[in-house]
């Protein structure tokens, strides 16, 4: 029955699909939260649906749910693999079949926030479609494509913890790729961003955001200086329309003005993005190249052979913490790419899902655009001021440079921080109130979820300025409980990126 509910191919299922985004935090990662010091079966706030989701109709599942939610009557021991084994599709039905819930914190509604809510749309396949399910793809209906949010073999906190210690492989095919090219491509690309590219060595890289004019993040992305008149630009999935028409109409206005410069935009039908992580990915991949991946630091990007394939574009980076690439291969090769990184002659990799590639993102103090940055924050407030290049803040030409030097002059109100929960309980997840020691409300998380690598609750969120400072104790209110927490540094896990020696 599970497998009949989840599957995307089925009648079922087809009728009641809701397109997700980035902006999902998987609903099955709200089954479970750590006590103060857990070991073994952790408390669940979730009645206990998988027991008995075999043999009953999924509408069952979601009347009996329901009213065990509401009731709060009933209180499950569960295995962190037993719970992130609960089938996704089922955890997703709940989330948007229920009005108000325990739930409701696990999908984004807050501003920024999208869901791609067209139900005659089916959406796409990546050219890992069957691949995915040949190895047992638990696939979910995300940004418009077919992709998996973990695999049969392995629970979301087991995949977590494999890429930490041994190496994963995600297909992030549903990202925007972009090519922009043209003598004046440079001056182009910074009237739109905050990165200092015209500082960039050809062949490197870095993150930097499309800002609008008040200084808010319309997106977060990498740009890749391939050579003075190229660059390669990767973005967000669920910001794809934005990043598109916010591109172009730069294009358009430098080619008004006789520039050279034009724009192309792959489709996923015709190339591929893999993400390689973990301390033991780039020693697999190297088996499988015939260039020195050992001088490709981070953020730098080159071009090599990858099984054989061509033209394959390897960029040493990651939304994990760890080392690790993103390659860029053509799509009617990806399965047999995929497939050589997973032979065992090539190294210990496994698949991976969007439910690790979220965890492992917040351990890393990573933002998710639409939880944790978005059009109403901007660089300073997020704390990602070393964004925007210091040669861009004294030239002050970008979309909302005014406000954002002005907001590192005079200072803001409110700061991205990070926190953790030292008093057990639930986790807490966006929307989830701030207090201070008075009971006064000074702020809201914006991402959270348990930490497999540290066996505790943490989040990220906005707070008071004057609330910022690390060690600072405040209070989250989770399902109407306060529970202590502290203001943390972020990253929360050490990051492991491959640097060049100093």
């Amino acid at each position: 029955m599970l497998e009949r509910i989840a599957s995307p191919g089925s009648k079922a299922s087809h009728q009641q699909d809701v397109h997700y985004d980035d902006n999902v935090l998987y609903g099955i990662r709200s089954c479970f939260a750590f006590d103060s010091k857990p070991s073994g079966p952790i408390s669940c706030d979730i009645p206990n649906v998988a027991r008995n989701a075999v043999e009953c109709p999924a509408a069952n599942i979601l009347r009996h749910t329901r009213l065990l939610i509401c009731a709060q009557e009933v209180k499950v021991n569960r295995t962190i693999d037993a719970m992130q084994n609960l089938s996704v599709r089922c955890a997703s039905r709940l989330m948007r079949q229920r009005s108000t819930s325990v739930l409701a914190t696990t999908v984004a509604t807050g501003a920024g926030a999208r869901r791609h809510a067209s139900q005659s749309t089916a959406p796409s396949k990546t050219a890992l479609y069957e691949f995915h399910q040949k190895h047992g793809g638990k696939l979910v209906d995300f940004a418009g494509y077919w992709l998996p949010v973990q695999y049969s073999d392995q629970s979301i906190i087991k995949s977590h913890l494999y890429t930490r210690e041994h190496g994963s492989i995600f297909d992030v095919s549903h990202m925007l790729q972009t090519y922009v090219r043209g003598k004046d491509v440079i001056s182009c690309f910074e009237s739109i961003c905050t990165a200092d590219i015209k500082g960039l060595k050809n062949g490197t890289g870095t993150l930097t955001v499309f800002t609008n004019s008040a200084g808010g993040i319309l997106d977060d992305l990498i740009v890749n200086r391939v050579a003075d008149d190229l660059l390669y630009v990767v973005s967000n999935a669920s910001r794809k329309s934005v990043d598109m028409a916010n591109i172009s109409a730069a294009v358009a206005a430098f080619k008004a003005k006789g520039k050279d410069v034009s724009v192309e935009f792959l489709s996923s039908d015709d190339q591929s993005l893999l993400a390689v992580q973990g301390p033991k990915a780039v020693a697999a991949l190297q088996k499988l190249c015939t260039k020195d991946l050992s001088r490709l630091f981070f953020m730098n990007s080159t071009t090599d052979s990858i099984a054989g394939v061509d033209g394959c574009r390897i960029t040493r980076c990651g939304y994990t913490g760890e080392d690790g690439v993103e390659i860029s291969i053509p799509s009617a090769k990806a399965s047999e790419i995929a497939g050589a990184l997973l032979e065992p002659s090539t190294g210990q990799l496994k698949l991976a899902g969007l439910g690790a590639r979220d965890s492992l993102r917040l351990e890393a103090g990573l933002c998710l655009y639409g939880n944790d940055i978005d059009e109403t924050t901007s660089p300073v407030e997020a704390n990602l001021l070393w964004l925007v290049a210091k040669a861009r803040r004294v030239e002050n030409n970008f979309p909302g440079s005014n406000v954002i030097n002005a907001q590192i002059k005079n200072g803001v109100t409110r700061r991205r921080v990070g926190f953790k929960m030292e008093s057990g309980g639930a986790p807490a997840r966006q929307h989830v109130e701030i207090y201070d020691n008075e009971q006064q409300k000074v702020g809201e998380i914006t991402s959270g979820c348990p930490s497999p690598c540290l066996q505790q609750n943490v989040a990220m969120g906005y707070i008071r300025e004057e609330y910022k400072k690390p060690g600072t104790e405040i209070m989250l209110k989770v399902r109407d409980k306060h529970y202590h927490s502290v203001v943390t540094k972020m990253p929360f896990v050490a990051t492991h990126y491959y640097q060049p020696p100093k």
